[in-house]
């Protein structure tokens, strides 16, 4: 499958400091790539350089096959993007800011003004278009600045921090809007602090530190690369009368005692089954058998506190 967003080596230093260091990365058409990393990381200097609002110092990046050096017109014409702190005009009320911006993105009349009034109905926040952005509330603004970057339908949405300002159900509502982007084939690059928002939108996860990719994959890859295979746990209702090694390896096993058994299996498919078979043939009365949650909050942590 072809890179839609492709960046080669890309690199940016200011004076003697490496924002970004050698960075290689692709994302793929209908994708949530969740960007994740402290602050100072790197994140929105990359996100600058992908977005052609900032010339890198080395390597390369193309989005949908244009240059962010050469093509930066046309790159800027097919992404959105939502900074962590959108500037907007306070003393235009909603609609008309949004029909201003509409206008630059060379909308016709007709479209944009029903674009704007689809995605302030999404919103939830189309009774207040005829106010000032002055009198709107921080998550209010939220919305409206990603309006803006979702205006025009951009194949590739930049979001940093969608949700920062908002409440549960806004940020529910955003979540949401991710969702139907990615169903309808839109890429969306999404960088937060929010683990949650991350593993339940994202299709793959880039973890960058001091300026360098150091993690890319899948949820559950990552969760079995840094954390270990899946953590299993089987409560009994009484004690077993064998030691849990006759029916276990005990390189497997984590942490036992008389009525319940932690172990890891790389194969829970084919253990699970053996296991709960051999614990039946022995009478045990078995009460749950249960995956252990790991989060990409502990592979997070541990990744990011590395030295």
């Amino acid at each position: 499958m072809d890179a839609l967003i492709h960046a080669e080596n890309l690199t940016k230093r200011f004076e003697r400091h490496t924002a970004v260091a050698n960075l290689n990365l692709q994302v793929h058409q209908g994708e949530v790539l969740a960007f994740l990393g402290p602050n100072g990381a790197g994140k929105t200097t990359t996100v600058r350089m992908l977005t052609s609002i900032l010339r890198p110092t080395t390597g390369r990046a193309s989005v949908a096959g244009y240059d962010v050096v050469r093509d930066a017109r046309r790159v800027r014409a097919m992404v959105g993007h939502l900074t962590e702190f959108p500037g907007l005009y306070l003393r235009m009320n909603a609609r008309d800011y949004l029909d201003f911006y509409g206008e630059l993105y060379g909308m016709a009349r007709p479209h944009r003004r029903a674009r704007t009034d689809e995605l302030l109905a999404q919103f939830g926040i189309a009774d207040a278009g005829h106010r000032r952005l002055s009198e709107f509330s921080k998550g209010m603004r939220q919305k409206v600045a990603l309006i803006r970057a979702m205006l025009n339908s951009p194949r590739v949405l930049f979001l940093d921090e969608p949700t920062s300002a908002m409440d549960p159900h806004s940020a529910k509502q955003v979540r949401d809007a991710v969702a139907q982007l990615r169903g309808r084939g839109h890429t969306v690059f999404l960088c937060t602090h929010n683990l949650f928002e991350a593993e339940s939108l994202a299709d793959r996860i880039a973890m960058i530190r001091r300026g360098a990719l150091i993690a890319l994959g899948t949820t559950q890859e990552l969760k079995t690369r840094f954390l270990g295979a899946p953590l299993i746990e089987i409560q009994l209702a009484k004690r077993l009368e064998q030691p849990w090694s006759a029916f276990v390896e005990d390189g497997h096993v984590q942490e036992f005692g008389e009525r319940y058994l932690r172990y890891r299996t790389e194969t829970p498919q084919s253990t699970n089954p053996r296991l709960i078979h051999k614990l039946n043939a022995a009478g045990a009365e078995i009460v749950t058998v249960s995956e252990t949650p790991q989060s990409l909050e502990q592979v997070y942590l541990k990744l990011v506190e590395e030295a």
